[in-house]
């Protein structure tokens, strides 16, 4: 492992190298902040993709795609003197510092949900209107509900106990089912939104992260299906030539071989 010394000196290579960019390649120097933003989304999200199948070396790699796009906004802002790698760096110790008084201030949270509760009154004191006026309206829909269910927890609007989560998650599922039966297109919509909703609130009760959930049971669908794909391969045939059954019998071969 690299000690702080060569860490900041690792750091400063890589500002050296963005100012050489900046300066010299027609690509680099031809990006704004807007320009970014796209490529930006694809970075975080091949991190993410590399968190979800626990590569470490794959995360390192991620990490510094993104860490790049950070000197990058950065770089691009301190040339209209709006701000610079040490004023992001200066505006996020801040940050840490004055939310966190229970470790540097006088403020008690043994916690995590203590630690929650004082960050989401803390936001309130700085003047957000909205106890959810923090969630980003672009985030992906179950990921945004995860947050605002997080969010409101945290200044005391949630169920009791898991026991009353849980009835809301079959509640909602029976009113689905009834706009089901009559054929309500969009209250069916609607109610099955709710019982999303519902179940990324009782997520929460397991200590879950539904996101993070889902996309493991993403991944191990793909190796299943792709399973399937093989063993059509090995016997000389398109997966479309095998009947469901034959699919269901590979896919439970999958499952014993705890794919």
């Amino acid at each position: 492992m690299n000690t702080r010394q060569q860490q900041l000196a690792a750091f400063n290579d890589l500002l050296d190298v963005m100012d050489e960019l900046r300066e010299k390649c027609p690509w680099d120097k031809k990006q704004t902040i807007e320009s970014l933003r796209t490529n930006t989304l694809e970075e975080v999200y091949e991190l993410t993709d590399a968190i979800a199948h626990g590569n470490l070396q794959e995360i390192r790699n991620e990490l510094g795609d993104v860490l790049l796009h950070i000197i990058f906004y950065s770089k691009i802002a301190s040339e209209t003197q709006a701000f610079d790698i040490g004023d992001v760096a200066k505006a996020i110790t801040k940050k840490l510092i004055d939310r966190h008084p229970h470790i540097y201030g006088d403020i008690e949270a043994d916690t995590e949900e203590q630690v929650i509760q004082n960050w989401e009154k803390l936001k309130l004191k700085e003047g957000n209107d909205s106890v959810l006026s923090g969630v980003p309206v672009s985030l992906p829909a179950l990921i945004k509900a995860y947050r605002m269910q997080q969010k409101v927890a945290g200044v005391g609007f949630d169920f009791p106990n898991i026991s009353d989560a849980l009835a809301k998650v079959t509640e909602e599922i029976n009113e689905l089912n009834l706009e089901v039966q009559n054929q309500n297109s969009d209250a069916i919509e609607a109610e099955f939104g709710d019982v999303l909703f519902s179940l990324v609130n009782y997520s929460r009760f397991l200590n879950i992260n539904p996101e993070a959930a889902l996309e493991r049971t993403n991944i191990k669908f793909i190796k299943r299906f792709q399973y399937i794909e093989q063993v059509a391969k090995q016997q000389n045939k398109s997966i479309t030539d095998l009947t469901l059954q034959e699919m269901d019998f590979i896919w439970e071969q999958a499952k014993k071989q705890q794919l």
